[in-house]
């Protein structure tokens, strides 16, 4: 690899390292991921943080990915099955407080993929909250990591 290459390479992934702003919105940690290469879905999961004063509400997301995304949580029925809903209302992300998106918990939930999610692609994925509007993320593909990996901090909604 040349000396401008791996130049470039560093910059690119100290670019993707960098989290994402809007406004008074901070998205941390984002990563993607599917079940299988053949799989028809797969989910974003990240770490939102509110720095500002005012409460804020994510509502939706959309990707070039899928052909519907929304966004879900994990739901305990009368039977004490686990079950995957979509959350029409969206999350709210409260001043000062981090909404974690996590694997068995709230996340961004991709149907209908247009392509296999692979390791180290990139997701680009638009974020739209309550006040702070829409934000433009790129999310890149880890089948890799293990659940809970690179969520140690914030508040859970």
């Amino acid at each position: 690899m040349s000396i401008k290459s791996t130049v470039l390479a560093a910059l690119a992934a100290t670019t993707f390292a960098m989290p994402a702003i809007a406004q008074d919105i901070m998205v941390k940690d984002p990563y993607a991921r599917s079940s299988a290469m053949s799989a028809k879905s797969g989910a974003a999961f990240m770490m939102i943080e509110n720095t500002g004063d005012a409460d804020d509400r994510l509502i939706a997301a959309a990707s070039p990915a899928a052909e519907m995304v929304q966004l879900h949580t994990h739901e305990e029925d009368d039977m004490g099955v686990m079950r995957m809903i979509h959350v029409e209302e969206g999350f709210a992300v409260p001043a000062g407080e981090t909404l974690m998106l996590k694997r068995g918990g709230h996340h961004v939930m991709f149907m209908g993929l247009t392509a296999p999610f692979e390791q180290g692609d990139m997701i680009p994925l638009t974020l739209t909250f309550e006040e702070a509007g829409e934000m433009e993320i790129e999310v890149p593909v880890d089948l890799e990591r293990k659940p809970m990996h690179g969520h140690q901090h914030g508040h859970s909604d």
